[in-house]
């Protein structure tokens, strides 16, 4: 239990963190391929795809499953919070809402993850979608 107390918010934190990275770096490197692409370097619609597509499951999956990782910070934070409680033997109002709020900071540092993650996940795939009506367009005129 100390070490799972020790090491939550370390944890939960540097997972989000990493998530966020990832995310980060994904987004970018798809905005600078995007400005780049050759759309007339492809001959097949379903290569074409599969090159516009790239990392773009891994942004989605970062904003569907950042929240859970908060929601497990939090979630453990409260099972800590109520131990603490529980091995006093007295209940301090001050001392349990201060357990929780803290607690709580994990559900929130997902949802900032989260919240970005989708927003780049949709714009990116709204230009996948044009980029590929502007390649449909050059092969029929």
């Amino acid at each position: 239990m100390e070490f799972l107390k020790a090491n939550l918010d370390l944890g939960v934190m540097g997972l989000l963190g990493f998530m966020s990275f990832m995310m980060v770096a994904f987004v970018i490197e798809r905005y600078l391929y995007f400005a780049r692409v050759d759309l007339s370097a492809f001959e097949d619609a379903e290569d074409l795809d599969l090159v516009l597509t790239r990392h773009l499951t891994a942004i989605a999956t970062i904003g569907a499953n950042a929240p859970y990782v908060g929601l497990l910070g939090t979630v453990l934070g409260i099972l800590l919070a109520f131990h603490d409680i529980g091995q006093a033997g007295a209940i301090e109002t001050g001392t349990m809402m201060l357990g929780l709020a803290l607690a709580l900071k994990a559900t929130a540092l997902g949802l900032v993850v989260a919240i970005p993650s989708l927003v780049f996940y949709n714009a990116l795939l709204r230009r996948t979608d044009v980029l590929k009506a502007r390649w449909r367009k050059e092969r029929r005129g």
